[in-house]
């Protein structure tokens, strides 16, 4: 089942894209200096990945200046970076359903690989997954004065255990072949509002830490070892709900099996996204290497 987020209207456009201009050039210069404290560079050289966030910027936003600083050092020509599609609307709800509930969904429009350029479907116009990455990256860019690498968007809808069936992957697996490929995925969402009684949520802190770890990991390992299956029903666990029902399965096929390395961690609170502000709920802010 999968759990109802229940997105305060407007709050998007409060709390999430508000947050660059509130920090302005000299923050988002600071988040960007803190991203220097990893170096991922050689990750991507050597063929591996790796995996950001995609919550609150002013909190987890150094894992994503990580991989914008691994991506513009490394002297590659193009990055194929793959975003989340959230459910924000009617039939991306009704789709996600269909699949959770172990319908068909192989002649289902909204399958596919989605993004610029692609005439398939525009609904990936209206997803944040990726926002704060460009951010950065044109942020960071625009410090360096630089003529940046290729920056190609796609967003892997609906891959059901199946990434090889996937409308559009034969075009993905070409665009790979020339391109470091990262991806953005949250793998922990726990609290009150995804579902989780407030009697056993977890609050902040080490405990919060200690979950999150474990379940991300034995996740992850399912789905390197080849079961999708298994790492499906994982995504669907009712205390650590994840949004990377397709993006991890298109790499794992893109990129064939790699070590799991988790970097960093960090609990954000989410619950300003959300009517009442139910607490707690969090979403466990991971940079994973994928070696």
């Amino acid at each position: 089942m999968l759990p109802l987020l229940r997105i305060e209207k407007g709050a998007l456009e409060k709390h999430y894209y508000q947050e660059p201009r509130l920090l302005g050039e000299r923050g988002l210069e600071r988040v960007l200096e803190e991203g220097k404290r990893y170096n991922i560079a050689e990750t991507l050289a050597s063929g591996g990945s790796v995996i950001f966030p995609h919550t609150f910027i002013n909190n987890c936003g150094y894992q994503i200046a990580a991989v914008v600083h691994a991506c513009l050092d490394s002297g590659c020509d193009q990055v194929l970076v793959l975003g989340v599609i959230h459910r924000l609307t009617e039939d991306l709800k009704r789709c996600r359903v269909r699949e959770v509930n172990g319908e068909d969904v192989s002649k289902e429009p909204l399958r596919g690989i989605l993004g610029p350029g692609i005439e398939r479907d525009n609904c990936w116009q209206n997803e944040y997954s990726l926002f704060m990455f460009e951010t950065l990256w044109n942020s960071e860019v625009k410090r360096r004065g630089i003529t940046p690498p290729r920056l190609i968007k796609r967003y892997p809808h609906l891959v059901n255990c199946s990434p090889e069936t996937l409308p559009g992957i034969d075009e993905l697996k070409d665009l790979a072949k020339d391109s470091l490929v990262v991806a953005t995925s949250d793998f922990c969402h726990h609290g009150v509002a995804y579902g989780v009684p407030k009697s056993t949520a977890k609050s902040f802190g080490e405990e919060a830490i200690r979950f999150a770890h474990e379940k991300i990991k034995s996740s992850l390992e399912l789905l390197q070892n080849g079961f999708y299956d298994e790492y499906y029903k994982s995504c669907l666990h009712p205390e650590a709900y994840s949004d990377s029902f397709d993006v991890s399965p298109v790499l794992r096929y893109l990129l064939g099996p790699k070590k799991v390395h988790i970097e960093d961690m960090k609990i954000v609170d989410t619950s300003p996204l959300f009517e009442q502000e139910p607490t707690p709920s969090w979403v466990a802010a991971s940079l994973i290497t994928l070696n």
